[in-house]
């Protein structure tokens, strides 16, 4: 069942030029997508195309000028418990403790003291930090901090999920920890995923389906569907399947590059 449809969406800003004179931006331009039940689709891209302005869109963060989307087959609403946002920052409460942030999202829902304990502690327990449910985002390391966050996320129980480069802040070792965790959770909830990324590898490891945006103003270019066996680990990167796949999505990156000097577009 399709969760998103997007159709014909078109966004764009005015800017000022070296001139002092405004200029209308084409970010987003027929831009096509849909987002299925449960699936975890990755958004690649070259800097610039629109990637964030979409999720930003879909949060409810931005506006859209013309188009239709349309989430569980009803108009995007601004405002909407169904859909959370994990940043590329933690964006925690530096004042609140670790059980505390995560229970940020259920006040505001109204929930009992009783009933936002039973639910913090559920989701402290998927991502591995009950133990540390009381102490302050400083006293935590940067891979802690992040599964906060997701955890915070998921503990209001979105139906969509939106991922902004959630990992890329971290060192190398900690980015690949993580990724195989999200899969973990990913797997015990089966939240439908939107995951943007600059990581070709990260796309190809986390993703059902990886959809490629051309240059701005973007638009879905092809999706690759990764037909690689589920639940994956890190062994799965040295697979020739893998490397396969990698050559594909590396080329469709490359060839709008060049496409765009070409024609300046990245001058």
């Amino acid at each position: 069942m399709v969760k998103v449809q997007a159709r014909q969406v078109e966004r764009h800003f005015f800017v000022r030029n070296s001139l002092g004179k405004k200029e209308r931006l084409g970010v987003l331009s027929g831009f096509d997508l849909d987002i299925y039940e449960g699936e975890f689709l990755s958004l690649v891209g070259p800097s610039g195309c629109g990637k964030t302005t979409f999720l930003n869109i879909l949060a409810g963060l931005d506006d859209y000028d013309s188009g239709e989307i349309l989430v569980d087959h009803k108009r995007l609403e601004k405002h909407s418990f169904d859909r959370g946002m994990v940043f590329q920052g933690y964006a925690l409460f530096p004042w609140r403790t670790v059980r505390k942030n995560l229970e940020a999202g259920l006040e505001i829902r109204g929930l009992s003291p009783a009933e936002r304990r039973r639910i913090s502690r559920r989701y402290l327990e998927l991502v591995g930090l009950l133990a540390f449910e009381n102490h302050y985002p400083h006293q935590l390391s940067g891979g802690m901090r992040q599964r906060v966050a997701i955890a915070r996320v998921l503990a209001y129980e979105p139906g969509l999920l939106l991922m902004d480069e959630p990992f890329a802040a971290l060192d190398a070792q900690t980015r690949e920890v993580l990724q195989i965790e999200l899969l973990k959770i990913w797997e015990a909830d089966k939240k439908t995923i939107l995951f943007i990324t600059h990581s070709i590898d990260e796309a190809i490891l986390l993703s059902d389906r990886v959809a490629f945006m051309s240059s701005a103003p973007g638009r879905i270019q092809d999706i690759i569907t990764i037909d690689l066996p589920r639940p994956r680990t890190e062994e799965i990167r040295n697979s020739a399947e893998f490397a396969g796949i990698r050559r594909r999505v590396s080329s469709l990156l490359r060839n709008d590059f060049l496409k765009n000097m070409s024609f300046g577009g990245y001058l």
